[in-house]
């Protein structure tokens, strides 16, 4: 028996769910952020995602010797946490001095940004209609930011 083929490609449906727990995201943030300073409270969240995710990975096998990894491989880690990390920071802050609607459609920028640096760096070249994709995201945020 043949599985019913699916319009939509594998990788859509953990992206879907990472939009929706990014959406849980910035509203449990921004109820968390409350009395708290925005650093700490990123401390909090990323103690949290580190816990999980050691309790993860062994359990489901993934776990391998960190000193086997590639050295490219650990580099481009590294600095993509310290990306996070600091994108994270900012993200708390943004959320501690904006409301959600506001702070999560520009962090959403990143979206072009992450586009466009792909084309840069890694020689990506996305469709026309992948261009006007990205071209509405971007045009959505500067309606969203302008000041009259």
């Amino acid at each position: 028996m043949n599985p019913v083929a699916s319009p939509f490609p594998a990788w859509a449906l953990w992206a879907l769910l990472s939009a929706v727990f990014a959406a849980m995201t910035a509203v449990l943030a921004k109820v968390g952020v409350q009395g708290v300073s925005a650093d700490y409270a990123t401390l909090v969240r990323t103690v949290v995602i580190v816990i999980a995710l050691a309790l993860l990975v062994p359990l489901s096998g993934q776990w391998v010797d960190p000193r086997t990894l590639p050295s490219r491989s650990l580099l481009f880690l590294i600095l993509s946490g310290l990306a996070t990390g600091a994108s994270w920071l900012c993200y708390y802050r943004a959320l501690k001095l904006g409301d959600v609607a506001q702070v999560v459609p520009v962090d959403k920028l990143s979206v072009v940004l992450a586009a466009l640096f792909a084309v840069s760096f890694l020689g990506e070249r996305p469709s026309a209609r992948e261009w006007l994709g990205l071209l509405m995201v971007g045009s959505g945020v500067l309606v969203l930011v302008w000041r009259r």
